[in-house]
């Protein structure tokens, strides 16, 4: 009976892993991350295609100088890019269901990942943010209202240039 239950355990242990890891992509992608502080037109949203804007806010006077903070962005189990500070980029998406990971990994901060779960609908735009709060030491993906995430846009530079390692 307690060799049932261990295996029921960690079958669905491993379930679990597996979907959570399935929105990310593999550990061993690195991204070089160039910003662009020019404030470019942005992108506008496609008849046929979701615009899905993915914004980093951090508590930048509380982390101090020198400090940065890359996070990457996978959607349903590719990395689709990465973020470096208070910066921003946007993807074009399929209309569907997409499970999306938001992955930090720094020496000082440690390693953290957050999901969150996109119907997306063609010719709509959705704005998520995530955010490190250095009070806290929280890091979240969420959602954003579209009023505040182009204010943030507005202020943070886009993410130029990305290159893979």
């Amino acid at each position: 009976m307690v060799k049932m239950v261990l295996v029921a355990f960690l079958f669905a242990a491993s379930t679990f892993a597996q979907s959570s890891n399935s929105a990310c992509g593999p550990e061993n992608v690195h991204f070089d991350i160039r910003l662009d502080n020019s404030h470019s037109s942005l992108p506008k949203a496609e008849p046929q295609k979701a615009l899905v804007f993915f914004i980093q806010d951090l508590d930048a006077p509380k982390l101090g100088l020198g400090m940065h903070l890359n996070g990457r962005v996978g959607i349903d189990g590719s990395w689709t890019g990465a973020l470096k500070d208070n910066s921003y980029f946007s993807v074009f998406l399929d209309p569907g269901e997409h499970h999306i990971c938001v992955n930090t990994d720094s020496k000082i901060f440690g390693h953290s990942a957050e999901f969150a779960h996109l119907t997306a609908e063609a010719g709509k735009v959705y704005y998520f943010r995530s955010r490190y709060l250095a009070d806290t030491t929280v890091f979240f993906l969420a959602p954003t209202d579209s009023d505040e995430a182009k204010y943030l846009i507005a202020n943070f530079p886009l993410r130029h240039r990305v290159t893979i390692n």
